[in-house]
């Protein structure tokens, strides 16, 4: 097994960082080099939400991947990534307040009734909000750690919000293969905590509450 030192898991953690960043510093070279594309703005929406939809699911892979390679010292990384996907689910809904609509409410209204799919999305952009505002070691505490684990279970409705965002938009042009991938990961992902709960649940001594 390995077990970073804690110099090494700093060095780790630096670069899960600086790595996480490179989507943003690609987006930003794009821009000044003129190259995103025909259509800068739908380049800049469908990059922001691919890597908010990458981020979610290495956030959830963190758990499962803990438990079958016995790292603990994964778990160190799951807030961070967490908080890149929130990052890149800002950028993404800006992008569409912002550059798509530029502020204009009532147009932005007429686009969600045009394309739901814009509401599934932003439904699971709020949800997002509270568990970055109580990531912090100090809202953990405030909190409380059942009240906090309750709360950021919220993942479990945000990650299939997302794929069905994904889907939708993409089912106006049937093209369904990278939604089914992210659809098939993020279920590999969710079904491995179930059956793990299940597992768990099964050798717990008769009248002992699951955890």
């Amino acid at each position: 097994m390995f077990h970073p030192a804690p110099r090494q898991l700093q060095a780790i953690k630096l670069t899960v960082f600086t790595a996480a960043l490179l989507p943003l510093a690609r987006l930003i070279w794009l821009g000044f080099a003129d190259s995103l594309s025909a259509n800068p703005i739908e380049f800049i929406t469908r990059s922001t939400g691919d890597w908010t939809l990458y981020m979610l699911c290495l956030t959830l892979a963190v758990t499962p991947l803990r438990r079958i390679l016995q790292w603990p010292w994964l778990i160190r990384l799951r807030r961070m990534l967490g908080l890149f996907c929130f990052f890149y689910a800002v950028l993404h809904f800006t992008t569409f307040l912002w550059f798509d609509h530029f502020f204009d409410i009532a147009e932005m209204w007429r686009d969600v009734l045009k394309r739901p799919f814009i509401a599934v999305g932003f439904t699971a952009f709020v949800l997002l909000i509270p568990l970055a505002a109580t990531s912090s070691n100090a809202m953990v505490r405030r909190l409380g750690g059942k009240r906090w684990q309750w709360l950021h279970r919220l993942i479990y409705v945000i990650a299939p919000l997302g794929i069905l965002h994904f889907w939708w938009m993409k089912a106006g042009k049937n093209d369904f293969a990278e939604p089914l991938l992210f659809g098939v990961i993020v279920a590999a992902l969710l079904g491995a905590r179930l059956y793990w709960r299940f597992a768990r649940s099964k050798t717990a001594p008769l009248g002992a509450a699951p955890r």
